[in-house]
């Protein structure tokens, strides 16, 4: 059991995804789509009708709040700070000018962070080694149990990301779920508050 907890707290997946800002708060705000509307249905001191509209209401604002977050971070702030990363220290960090653009330095790191075995295996397999430009990539890869990570690209990529984060989850989507929520919960018929209902009755 132990040894099982431990191969897979050492899972290279599960390391990327834990320094990955983009994977952590989508899994947040997935949990929080789920766990927050789920503790307001089972409170027994609200009827069933005031439920009802807070938990649709606050999975609503969590959902679009996610959606408002994966369409403009990964687009925008990622590749931002990516293109920002290679003008500033282009001259003085080669490593940028080995890589044409985001998608390939991401998908390089994904194979840079798998075990030896599984990376040679990966490649072999789906011939993904011809789609790097350099040919030092190609053999770092195949060839080095440790390749180069190029950890300047990735603090940029993510400093930018957990900007994007902040602007997008404290800024852009409130604004947003604050216009397109009660839209949808006329469309569900679910309008009005049932306590702003008997209030005014």
């Amino acid at each position: 059991m132990i040894s099982a907890i431990a191969r897979g707290l050492s899972n290279s997946t599960l390391a990327n995804i834990t320094q990955n800002t983009t994977a952590r708060v989508s899994i947040e705000t997935t949990l929080k789509a789920i766990g927050r509307p789920g503790f307001i249905l089972i409170d027994n001191d609200i009827d069933s009708q005031t439920k009802k509209y807070a938990a649709t209401k606050e999975f609503l604002y969590q959902a679009i709040c996610l959606a408002v977050y994966l369409m403009v971070i990964p687009p925008v702030f990622k590749k931002t700070s990516f293109a920002l990363g290679k003008k500033i220290f282009g001259k003085t960090h080669p490593e940028f000018s080995k890589f044409n653009n985001l998608a390939e330095y991401l998908d390089y790191h994904k194979f840079a962070t798998k075990s030896f075995t599984n990376r040679r295996a990966t490649l072999c397999k789906t011939h993904s080694i011809n789609k790097f430009k350099h040919h030092n990539l190609r053999e770092d890869l195949y060839t080095k149990e440790n390749p180069d990570k190029y950890d300047l690209i990735k603090g940029c990529v993510e400093a930018g990301s957990f900007i994007g984060s902040i602007l997008g989850l404290a800024i852009f989507a409130p604004q947003i779920s604050h216009y397109t929520i009660h839209p949808i919960m006329n469309f569900l018929g679910m309008n009005k508050n049932p306590k702003e209902k008997n209030q005014k009755a």
